[in-house]
């Protein structure tokens, strides 16, 4: 199985391919979509959704695990994350691809053993459960593929 991971943003947007097979995991690609700060929110969504419907097309993922919008301290940011999201979701809809919400505390409980892990420990884990040489150096890419993988077992 082939699954797209998103972890949600508007500046910073982390995503990634994995695949599954006879439960192994596979990263084929990761990494995070930017926009420019004093760019329009239209705009971001706009670049956001050329970005991501071009992963789609090139790498057509059965599966679109996102993670759940998490409240944090600003409400502005929460709603623009939440735009976000919303643009992911058409382009899932759009793609015919089955979509899966997951928590973020269950991703790190999934990944790490521990709901309340911090990013370095994500990282570590990331690379230990891709076999990777070096864990991602942008978090964003690593929550992606953790997020990615939780989706996958929750099959």
């Amino acid at each position: 199985m082939r699954i797209l991971g998103i972890d949600p943003g508007y500046g910073r947007l982390g995503y990634a391919i994995i695949d599954v097979v006879r439960g192994k995991p596979k990263a084929i690609t990761y990494g995070v979509i930017t926009t420019a700060p004093k760019t329009l929110m239209p705009d971001r969504l706009l670049e956001i959704a050329a970005d991501v419907r071009g992963v789609i097309a090139k790498y057509k993922p059965e599966r679109l695990v996102i993670e759940e919008l998490f409240f944090a301290k600003s409400t502005t940011t929460a709603l623009k994350v939440a735009e976000v999201r919303g643009v992911i979701f058409l382009l899932g809809a759009e793609a015919g691809l089955e979509v899966v919400e997951v928590k973020p505390n269950a991703v790190k409980l999934a990944l790490t053993g521990y709901g309340k892990a911090d990013k370095r420990q994500m990282q570590d884990m990331v690379k230990v459960v891709f076999d990777l040489k070096k864990a991602p150096k942008i978090d964003d890419a690593a929550d992606a593929l953790a997020i990615a993988w939780c989706g996958a077992v929750k099959q």
